[in-house]
């Protein structure tokens, strides 16, 4: 999640703009209309997105769920995930995110509460619908699950703050079905600085932090290190003994200067490592343009209220017409693409995957992914670029159940 941007993690989630789709059981079809342009989907490409195990790691709806409570086992007016459109867009396996916001770490005991809060929700889900959910812990739940036509439930945790400084908690987690752990998030917490914290208090990840990775390595808890300074990343692929995922990234070359994105030598490191970046979709972490927005519109606010006077009429006038004439500059499919294209270029096909933050960023969704029924757009998208079905298969699932795979197989021998 952009922090700087969107921190309406803590707020009112934005709703989604509403999709067309069209979808049919016997003619796979798939469009998406916005102003002028029209995202279609060939059956090739629905086909390829309902047939394969499609995994998405970054999902947010437990957070949302905690913020206003909606049944997403039902069609939803709000969000950006619920099952019909799920099903729709051929998601298998959603990672829902046990989000913890940064400042909780604060107060002793809360980001823990909140975690197993969260967990609980998620279980609550599949324990009312059973036929459409279920709790997944493994690889081997994952893949027998898509053979039963239930979408799993796998869990990641977004900050890693709940771990409190102690391993026994990181085993608790893990039983409740943890898999993966971002290992800070907005703040640097006591086990990694953060992209997004002037303060490096530890110059990467804290001694703890250094230990926490190796533990997780050992129990099969996978390091995600989105979210991290750059300093906590290098330090984290030294020290794991397994590859690490980056679970909702993007590449900071169409973002100059946005450290949370990751540079080429990061992806080339990540590539060495054998791990996997999983693209975000939000528009600020897909262009320069959506980056810089907010930043650049706050600060011609700031000027106008500066000359003008806060509270007065001609202010506001000034500042609705400056948000008129400066509409978020919402990032398109194609620009998501960019983004998998330059990965497969600098490190090949078996890096990278899906990590898209549906209901994580607001009202920032790309144009042709604006919910969890565009993943066929995607998909077609890559045919249209020339990636084979074998390709598209391992951006879909294959590289991230490789890692995950291998995170497991480490743990059972250690």
């Amino acid at each position: 999640m952009n922090t700087n941007a969107w921190l309406g993690k803590v707020s009112a989630i934005s709703l989604a703009t509403t999709l067309a789709i069209t979808t049919s059981l016997v003619t796979a079809v798939n469009a998406e209309e916005v102003g002028q342009q029209t995202y279609s989907a060939s059956e090739r490409a629905v086909a390829l997105a309902k047939n394969n195990l499609l995994i998405d790691t970054h999902i947010d709806v437990p957070y949302r769920l905690e913020h206003k409570w909606d049944d997403v086992s039902k069609a939803t007016e709000g969000g950006d995930f619920d099952y019909p459109r799920a099903v729709a867009g051929g998601l298998n396996v959603p990672f829902m995110s046990v989000y913890i916001p940064a400042q909780l770490e604060q107060t002793p005991g809360a980001s823990k509460q909140l975690a197993h809060q969260l967990i609980d929700s998620m279980e609550a889900l599949a324990w009312r619908a059973p036929e459409k959910f279920a709790m997944a812990y493994s690889v081997d739940d994952v893949l027998e699950q898509f053979e039963q036509g239930v979408i799993s439930l796998a869990l990641g945790m977004e900050n890693g703050s709940p771990i409190e400084g102690d391993m026994a908690n990181l085993k608790e987690f893990y039983e409740r079905g943890i898999r993966y752990i971002t290992l800070s998030h907005s703040l640097s917490n006591h086990i990694a600085d953060s992209s997004y914290d002037i303060r490096r208090q530890w110059n990467g990840l804290s001694p703890f932090g250094k230990e926490l990775v190796v533990e997780m390595n050992n129990i099969g808890v996978m390091v995600d290190i989105s979210h991290v300074s750059d300093e906590a990343f290098w330090q984290a692929v030294e020290i794991s003994r397994v590859p690490v995922i980056a679970s909702h990234s993007s590449l900071r070359k169409y973002t100059p200067g946005f450290e949370r994105n990751m540079s080429d030598d990061m992806i080339k490191a990540l590539g060495e490592n054998g791990g996997v970046i999983m693209i975000n979709f939000g528009s600020s972490f897909v262009t320069r343009s959506a980056n810089r927005w907010r930043d650049m519109l706050n600060q011609q606010i700031e000027q106008v209220e500066e000359k003008y006077g806060a509270d007065t009429d001609e202010a506001k006038q000034r500042v609705a017409k400056l948000r008129e004439e400066n509409p978020f500059p919402y990032a398109t499919l194609e620009q998501v693409l960019d983004h998998i294209d330059y990965v497969v270029k600098l490190i090949g096909i078996d890096h990278v995957g899906i990590g898209s933050d549906y209901d994580g960023v607001g009202d920032s969704l790309p144009v042709g992914l604006k919910d969890v029924a565009s993943y066929p757009n995607l998909v077609q998208g890559l045919i249209d670029r020339g990636y084979s079905d074998a390709d598209i298969k391992k951006v879909l699932n294959e590289n991230f159940l490789r890692v995950w795979r291998e995170v497991e197989d480490y743990a059972a021998k250690h």
